[in-house]
């Protein structure tokens, strides 16, 4: 039981560390901050230019291709080097997994080459 009065105080304490830190920077500008607001703050852009459109814009799809490219590269390698460290004590269905891992992972690189992520 007193494990899980640990995992309980942990949970509390980080809870609280977590809300600290959102509501800090609230209270911060709220009673020790000024606030001047100019002409250049109140600008939609600081930059000088007037705004062109909407500002919401639909982004290609190519950038979320290699987010995902990238996912699958570092979850691979993330995976792979502790895996080849301990091929021997793995033994068979140590492999069996990693071989499946490896297929699925195929599957989200086909997916990316035939979205022409790849074609730079």
């Amino acid at each position: 039981m007193e494990y899980y009065f640990t995992v309980l105080l942990y949970l509390v304490i980080s809870a609280g560390v977590a809300c600290v830190i959102v509501m800090l920077p609230f209270f911060v500008q709220k009673f020790l901050g000024t606030q001047n607001y100019t002409g250049a703050k109140l600008s939609p852009y600081e930059c000088g230019f007037d705004p062109i459109g909407t500002a919401p814009r639909n982004f290609n799809v190519k950038f979320y291709l290699v987010a995902i490219l990238f996912v699958i590269f570092d979850l691979e390698i993330a995976l792979l080097f502790p895996w080849a460290m301990n091929i021997r004590i793995l033994g068979v269905s140590g492999y069996i997994s990693v071989m499946l891992f490896l297929f699925i992972v195929t599957f989200g690189f086909v997916y990316e080459w035939k979205n022409g992520a790849l074609d730079w």
